[in-house]
């Protein structure tokens, strides 16, 4: 997938943001875990994207199904439109 530059800065955004799941980038960008994972590998450096997925590995946030039930929003600006 080919994303503009604004598009791939929100992606990056949304991917380090703790209450932002992996479902809600997938349903406004198309983009499913493994996806994001590699778009990540590739766009970040490589200490960057280790400490990436090291966060979000411990985060129970970052899945929908795992996200304790008073975490009930993540942020998704209007601005955005979804895919």
């Amino acid at each position: 997938m080919n994303f503009s530059d604004e598009d791939l800065s929100r992606i990056i955004e949304m991917a380090w943001e703790d209450r932002t799941p992996f479902e809600a980038i997938n349903h406004q960008f198309g983009l499913g875990e493994p996806q994001l994972i590699g778009l990540m590998r590739r766009s970040l450096k490589p200490g960057s994207f280790k400490s990436w997925r090291k966060r979000v590995s411990a985060r129970k946030t970052k899945h929908q199904k795992l996200r304790p039930v008073e975490v009930s929003r993540c942020y998704c600006p209007t601005q955005y439109k979804q895919r």
